[in-house]
């Protein structure tokens, strides 16, 4: 289940044959080759937008409130906070003023600083704060990957708490959060994780900015509580998931080898039978302020999603069988879709702005009505987010077709990336914003 041997050989093999076999019937019969592909096309994407509308008028992060946490008889258990650092100085007075602002028992405090072999400035500026009791450095020993996951798997190894949960260096969590996840772990004996919502911070932000906190909002605020009711698989964050420490140990841990170990390691459960749930108490962080970090993020994103997904389909009736048909599905219609979406959309749009400008081409009427209804749908999904979470404005439901294409760029480097360094983690530059330090955690 690891994505470290990359594309498997029977894998390889098939694409080979798939890529045969249409060649072929495009020489034989172009028409008939182009019929079934628009079939399939049409019936898939109807699939995605039906099942993305339905979730995000489904979802509702609120409904995981506890009505009545005060009824919990509760023994409170040692938390372990596993945080990954690399090149993280600046970060580390909002760090330990965000720890040392939980409303959690400090003496239950298990806080683990993972810091990478060499990095004198981050640990420099960590001995120049204060932290809650129990907090330790951990100095990974040298080793390839250098990743996020495997700092991570240091860390569980050394946990000695009976939960854990991961924040980034810039994570500015809800100082509930970890008393909310415990009340939920006490309340279901079967929950092996729960996830926080995460919410962009763009109180200064730029347009692009913008865009990215309205996805994380409607991921983590309508499509992942809706996942979650369903008991389908979801694609976890890479920050603010809870877990029983002997369902994250039995699951392996993280997969060191993938570039987005929470959607890997929250696919992996539901192949294993793991239950995951949401909680509300949110986690802010600052979005991409540029271009450049943004695709550089995002291209780090897609590429886990190939890997994930690949790692998936080295034995899809295996894995169906594993999750269940009906999650396999639900799968192929979130992560799949992300994928999906990346490829296609800016070919697309641009094929029917080339069919606008020339008389030689023209778009059905099908093809018009997928890109409208496309439309529709995402500003349908982004008028269900709770206005308490963020404010959509009208300027982000008309430029959502000149954000939509970027993904396009970032999935093109997030291609060469897994094909030349497929396990090289490209991190996202830590912006700081005048005056954002000074905001609240959705306190």
């Amino acid at each position: 289940m690891s994505a470290k041997t990359g594309l498997h050989a029977a894998q390889a093999r098939f694409i080979g044959q798939l890529t045969a076999v249409l060649g072929i019937g495009g020489l034989i019969a172009p028409g008939a080759i182009l019929v079934c592909f628009g079939g399939l096309s049409l019936a898939l994407f109807a699939a995605i937008m039906v099942y993305r509308l339905g979730l995000a008028l489904f979802g509702s992060s609120r409904a995981y409130l506890l009505t009545d946490p005060a009824s919990l008889s509760l023994l409170l258990p040692k938390y372990t906070i596993l945080i990954a650092l690399k090149d993280e100085a600046a970060c580390m007075p909002q760090l330990s003023d965000s720890l040392m602002s939980l409303e959690y028992p400090r003496h239950l405090l298990d806080v683990k600083l993972l810091l990478e072999t060499g990095d004198a400035a981050t640990k420099d500026a960590i001995h120049a704060q204060i932290w809650p009791e129990g907090t330790e450095v951990l100095v990974l020993p040298p080793g390839r990957p250098q990743t996020k996951p495997r700092a991570l798997n240091y860390g569980l190894a050394r946990a000695k708490g009976a939960f854990v949960t991961v924040y980034d260096a810039e994570d500015r969590p809800n100082p509930g959060q970890l008393m909310e996840a415990a009340r939920r772990f006490a309340w279901d004996p079967d929950l092996a994780c729960v996830q926080a919502p995460l919410s962009g911070n763009v109180r200064f932000g730029s347009w692009i900015s913008r865009h990215w906190a309205l996805e994380y909002a409607i991921q983590f605020n309508r499509l992942m509580p809706a996942l979650a009711r369903l008991g389908m698989p979801i694609p976890l964050g890479g920050t603010s998931n809870h877990f029983r420490r002997t369902a994250l140990q039995v699951t392996g841990g993280w997969d060191a080898w993938n570039v987005t170990e929470d959607a890997d390691l929250g696919l992996r459960f539901a192949r294993l039978g793991k239950k995951i749930g949401v909680i509300a108490p949110s986690t802010v962080e600052l979005p991409p302020q540029r271009l450049g970090v943004w695709t550089g993020q995002r291209s780090r994103w897609l590429k886990g999603f190939l890997q994930t997904w690949l790692v998936l389909m080295r034995e899809p009736v295996s894995a169906a069988r594993e999750m269940g048909v009906l999650r396999f599905v639900s799968m192929q219609l979130t992560l799949g879709a992300s994928i999906l979406s990346a490829l296609l959309h800016l070919p697309w749009l641009v094929w029917c702005a080339f069919c606008l400008v020339s008389s030689d081409a023209r778009v059905s009427l099908v093809s018009w009505t997928m890109l409208l209804v496309s439309y529709a749908v995402g500003a349908l999904t982004a008028l269900t987010v709770p206005s308490s979470t963020f404010a959509v404005r009208m300027r982000d439901l008309v430029t959502f077709p000149l954000y939509w294409p970027l993904q396009f760029i970032a999935m093109m480097r997030a291609l060469y990336s897994l094909a030349k360094r497929p396990h090289y983690w490209v991190k996202t530059p830590r912006e700081m914003l005048p005056g954002s330090a000074d905001e609240t955690a959705g306190r």
